[in-house]
């Protein structure tokens, strides 16, 4: 059995999901994929199906519903550290993750790491047919969360991750709540409280072709609220750290 495990969480995504597998497969030949598909109604469960059927390396987790990304990741974690995988991706299905730079990834967590993140705002990363409004949105999102959560890295809210199996142990995934946008903020900022090692690896994000974006301004300023509870949350305790230096 493969030792990585490439995780797609997919709703509406039937022109996207044959693609995307078929690019982690060929860039990726040793790894394993799961898709974790809501119940979409466009058909992509089937589609994931038939791929299944066709390549062993290729799985389905199907749900019966949509009850966000958070809920999805968890439980195809779950499914992952069940069978003894090593190393879990996480990779959106629409192509704007790119299978080809995971090698890069990969040899961060082969390195050492616990969590690799692949950074839109390191040198050597960036987006691309981005409009301008989207691109400051998501920087002044990283930012605002980086400054309140006290966190180093400086893409914060990215989905294109490598965790190991021991990190997700020591994270404890029944401690992160959030299931929509904020999960990858609320995950990022469990690993740094857990004492992860965190690197960021550039990559370039590059806007889907088809289908439509699940991200709203509602889920964001949701998103931006959960991450100013948790920041005062975790005030007292960075006050006496610094106070103890």
């Amino acid at each position: 059995m493969a030792e990585t495990l490439v995780i797609i969480p997919t709703y509406n995504e039937r022109r996207n999901i044959a693609a995307i597998v078929a690019r982690v497969r060929a860039a990726t030949p040793d790894v394993d994929v799961l898709v974790v598909d809501d119940n979409s109604p466009d058909g992509t469960g089937r589609i994931a199906d038939a791929l299944a059927a066709s390549d062993h390396a290729v799985f389905v987790l199907h749900r019966a519903g949509k009850t966000g990304l958070g809920s999805a990741y968890g439980a195809a974690f779950r499914w992952g550290l069940e069978r003894g995988y090593v190393r879990l991706v996480e990779m959106d299905a629409d192509g704007s993750h790119q299978p080809e730079q995971l090698p890069a990834l990969l040899a961060a967590a082969d390195a050492g790491a616990d969590v690799v993140l692949g950074s839109r705002w390191i040198p050597g990363g960036g987006v691309e047919n981005w409009p301008a409004y989207r691109e400051l949105l998501s920087r002044a999102g990283s930012a605002y969360s980086r400054i309140v959560l006290g966190l180093s890295p400086r893409d914060v809210t990215g989905g294109y991750r490598v965790l190991t199996a021991r990190a997700l142990g020591s994270i404890r995934l029944e401690d992160v709540h959030s299931q929509g946008y904020g999960f990858q903020v609320d995950l990022l900022f469990h690993a740094a409280k857990a004492g992860l090692s965190i690197v960021e690896v550039p990559i370039t994000f590059i806007e889907r072709r088809f289908g439509e974006s699940k991200m709203t301004g509602g889920i964001v300023l949701e998103a931006m609220a959960r991450v100013t509870l948790w920041g005062i949350g975790a005030l007292p305790g960075r006050l006496r750290r610094r106070l103890n230096r």
